[in-house]
């Protein structure tokens, strides 16, 4: 269930926008930051968010994304346990943001069966994702995650055409920048992706 999906239940579609706050973030824009406390559940309305995680040295790798109609699992669990988010979750393109509050949240639980249904298929489907992660970067060399990340990113944009830099996918990857333009070199001479300046094109 998604929230778009929510019109067969319009009391609770009502009551999510009565309670929730709506805010618009920039393309790059930081909506929440690790270690940071959770005071409300983000539902995105419009547009796509990226969630990462960080290590000791900076590097950044990306866990999965939250489209349009979907919410963040992670968030959800911080804010209900009271504590510290353990993700950065950052605004893909101008993304719409619906933030419903914790105290409201565990409301919505009692009184709609259907909300609680919403959260279970999130959280199934997050660790899906994650469990992708894991197999990705534990059994997959870095050229088919590379070549995985790019289609993914064409999917969401709905473009062939993707507005990115080698340091930007090396920085979500996990790894060197060197190392992702080697690799995007080599599947540009076996006509996987056509490279330009901040561009790849797939074929």
């Amino acid at each position: 269930m998604e929230i778009n999906e929510l019109e067969s239940s319009p009391k609770l579609k009502a009551k999510l926008e009565d309670f929730g706050m709506s805010k618009t973030f920039k393309e790059g824009e930081v909506i929440l930051n690790e270690n940071a406390y959770i005071k409300s559940i983000p539902i995105v309305t419009k547009g796509s968010i990226r969630v990462l995680r960080t290590d000791e040295d900076g590097r950044e790798i990306l866990l999965y994304y939250i489209k349009a109609g979907e919410s963040c699992i992670m968030s959800f669990l911080g804010g209900i346990h009271q504590d510290t988010s353990k993700v950065k979750a950052v605004a893909e393109e101008e993304t719409e943001i619906l933030f419903i509050p914790i105290d409201k949240v565990s409301l919505l639980i009692k009184e709609y069966p259907e909300w609680l249904d919403y959260i279970f298929r999130l959280y199934h489907k997050r660790f899906e994702e994650l469990l992708d992660v894991v197999n990705a970067i534990a059994f997959k060399k870095l050229d088919e995650r590379l070549l995985d990340f790019i289609h993914k990113k064409v999917e969401l944009a709905k473009s062939n055409t993707l507005n990115i830099t080698h340091e930007q996918l090396a920085n979500e990857l996990g790894t060197a920048r060197v190392v992702v333009s080697r690799l995007l070199k080599r599947m540009e001479e076996e006509g996987l992706v056509t490279l330009g300046r901040n561009k790849i094109t797939v074929a």
